[in-house]
């Protein structure tokens, strides 16, 4: 079951550090069932110690997370991860077919990976993801979108509540970008799992994503992408005057420097590169 007012995921006043660094300071948001939420920021803003914290591989200073009712690690059965990089061997002798098994049975001694009940499980999961065409093909043989079609029916065939992905649009073209994120919307949609999706760029999401949370300088913005874009917003999250520019339907961010000269434009991110 989700929380009472329907959060699926709800990290209160979190605050973690690494090495004695702090990383997150004081971060607040809540997901709903069925959400898709863009997790906003630039490399170093602290997205995959937020995913690391949620799936409890981190320590937590103070505050709290809540999944799917449940505080911390006791609701961590009801997530699902796809990490940044993995490194798929072309000489792994794994099919498709085969990594998305283990996302059922790969903890157990000998997994009964042939077994019709996970083979009718398997070949349903592949189909939701459009990957049954590949499916009996070399995992590390498949294009970049392919792999992650795999990775993401490995993640939901358990059929979690929560599904958390790091920079899953990484190196992949223009087209494989475009078809996953329509993928992870129709799978929101569809079983009303909630999605948590990371990456520095937001302009692939923003015709998808329900909400937004923006991390700089250690802090996060959270709510409704319009609500959260804006230049007042954001200018307060990185702590110096910031404008948001949309232009051909995307979104720009433009910083000033000290002597309040504009810098180059840059993608919404922190590496606002000075003129």
């Amino acid at each position: 079951m989700a929380t009472e007012d329907g959060g699926v995921l709800v990290a209160e006043n979190l605050s973690v550090s690494f090495s004695g660094k702090s990383v997150l300071k004081g971060v607040n948001f809540t997901l709903k069932a069925g959400e898709f939420c863009g997790l906003i920021g630039s490399n170093g803003s602290g997205k995959t110690t937020l995913l690391r914290t949620l799936l409890g591989f981190q320590p937590i200073d103070s505050g709290s997370v809540m999944l799917d009712g449940k505080v911390g690690k006791a609701g961590i059965n009801s997530v699902g991860y796809v990490p940044q990089k993995i490194m798929l061997d072309a000489e792994i002798p794994l099919r498709a077919r085969d990594l998305v098994a283990l996302g059922l049975n790969g903890q157990r001694l000998g997994f009964s990976l042939n077994s019709k009940k996970v083979k009718q499980q398997v070949d349903a999961m592949l189909k939701e993801v459009g990957a049954e065409a590949f499916a009996d093909k070399r995992i590390g043989n498949l294009s970049g979108g392919q792999q992650q079609r795999v990775l993401i029916a490995h993640a939901l065939i358990r059929r979690p509540r929560l599904l958390l992905l790091d920079e899953p649009l990484a190196n992949l073209d223009i087209r494989s970008v475009s078809e996953i994120v329509a993928l992870l919307r129709h799978l929101s949609r569809a079983h009303q799992v909630t999605i948590l999706l990371s990456a520095h760029d937001m302009n692939p999401l923003l015709s998808s994503m329900d909400s937004i949370v923006y991390l700089a300088n250690g802090r996060a913005a959270s709510g409704k992408t319009d609500d959260v874009v804006q230049s007042r917003v954001l200018s307060e999250l990185y702590g110096h005057p910031i404008e948001v520019l949309r232009v051909m339907n995307r979104v720009l961010v433009i910083a000033a420097n000290a002597s309040s000269e504009p810098c180059a434009l840059s993608m919404p991110d922190e590496n606002l590169m000075k003129a």
